[in-house]
């Protein structure tokens, strides 16, 4: 028994209409599953179970003296407490310029078998200058930072 032409048309229509959402669903799927990467410290990146297949993001303060760049790629070491991690960093990107000895760091990336966490991104937080003033009040955007030395402006007067 044939169909009629026009419920052929729409038999295709369907079928088509079904592929496509289908293959968008399993794209966004597999897009956020390769996206989220699960927030740890370095005491449980140690315990975490998965921990060698999941992407992760882990922070601390950079070790002084840790720091070793060789163009994008940098080895440091990462503190919280009494927790040492050792990093190394491949990026694209070379590291933000706030990247420096005992800054805070945020490392998005991979723990491997080998003790060492293998990021792809690398956040250095911003300085202090944004932090707020002893008394609590927040710091205005372009200030100085809390506890720098003030410098008297010059004044300029246009008397002609």
């Amino acid at each position: 028994m044939l169909l009629p032409e026009r419920k052929k048309v729409v038999l295709r229509f369907g079928v088509a209409i079904s592929l496509i959402l289908v293959s968008l669903g399993y794209l966004a799927w597999t897009g956020v599953q390769q996206s989220k990467s699960y927030y740890v410290t370095i005491k449980e990146l140690q315990t975490l179970d998965g921990r060698y297949a999941k992407r992760l993001r882990v922070a601390g303060n950079v070790l002084p003296g840790s720091i070793k760049r060789q163009g994008t790629r940098v080895e440091f070491t990462l503190k919280e407490n009494d927790n040492l991690l050792p990093v190394v960093y491949k990026g694209t990107e070379a590291p933000p310029d706030t990247f420096k000895d005992d800054s805070q760091a945020l490392a998005e990336g991979t723990f491997g078998r080998d003790g060492v966490f293998h990021a792809n991104q690398l956040q250095a937080k911003c300085a202090s200058k944004y932090a707020p003033k002893p008394n609590g009040t927040p710091a205005e955007p372009g200030a100085a930072p809390a506890g720098a030395p003030l410098q008297k402006a010059a004044l300029i007067s246009d008397s002609k």
